[in-house]
């Protein structure tokens, strides 16, 4: 790649405003340290510290600090075979949207090494800068393909989890104990667990006890001769009088009437 100028830890105070309305003219990477305001194309986005963008030679950008101060590192460059977006397509990294990379303590020390080698005069200092450039933007793109499947798997398996708690919410009611061992069984907070739940099942995880409970108490007041203290017991009630009272609210009648009614 051909650099034309590339700075390390620039820092800037609240007056700087880097407006570039044509677009930089050639392409821009920015590893963002600090929060920032960016205008892409006249559309504002706030980036987080720790982010990175890539911007396209004739796209319209501005950006600023958002807090105190901003600070980057940065460089101009050229890809020199005039296939740069085939390039970062297959390196899956993003054009003209802000990434967010978490760590990029590694990433800076990188462009510190090709920020020492481009303004440098000594021998192959040009190749290094190009080999270097090369391992940045696929250390990148490996952070973003992690980070990628570490979100995906995550989430199957947060969905696995849910599944299972709600078959068995179904199919045992009488082993749900409370919302907070449900949550740990998924390995989640109360919080986070009862969202995720109505998010995936469109229903609160304690409409669906609740439901589970009485719908099973139907099954066993119609098919079986246990007694309603039996029944309750079996639902996953610890008081008999708890039990008949939600009974009888959710379905009009209490058990031993529901059961009459057969």
């Amino acid at each position: 790649m051909d650099i034309g100028s590339i700075g390390f830890n620039h820092s800037h105070g609240t007056e700087f405003m880097m407006d570039r309305p044509e677009g930089p003219g050639c392409w821009l990477f920015l590893l963002i340290k600090t929060t920032a305001r960016f205008f892409i194309n006249g559309v504002e986005h706030h980036a987080k510290a720790n982010s990175c963008i890539l911007i396209s030679p004739h796209t319209a950008i501005k950006y600023m600090a958002l807090d105190k101060h901003y600070t980057d590192d940065w460089f101009y460059f050229w890809k020199g075979d005039m296939k740069e977006e085939e390039y970062f397509k297959s390196l899956d990294i993003p054009i003209n949207e802000i990434v967010y990379l978490g760590n990029i303590e590694e990433l800076s020390q990188i462009m510190h090494i090709m920020t020492y080698e481009h303004y440098s005069v000594d021998r192959h200092h040009k190749e290094i800068e190009d080999l270097y450039t090369e391992i940045l933007f696929k250390k990148i793109s490996r952070i973003i393909q992690t980070t990628s499947y570490v979100s995906s798997k995550s989430f199957i398996e947060k969905n696995a989890a849910l599944t299972h708690i709600r078959t068995q919410i179904y199919t045992m009611p009488e082993s749900v104990e409370n919302i907070d061992t449900l949550a740990k069984h998924a390995g989640m907070s109360r919080s986070g667990f009862q969202h995720l739940y109505k998010k995936m099942f469109g229903v609160s995880v304690i409409a669906d006890v609740i439901k589970g409970r009485i719908d099973r108490a139907k099954r066993l007041l119609s098919s079986t001769t246990l007694t309603v203290e039996e029944v309750s017991a079996k639902c996953g009630y610890s008081n008999v009088y708890g039990f008949m009272r939600q009974f009888k609210k959710y379905c009009g009648q209490t058990p031993t009437e529901y059961r009459k009614s057969l």
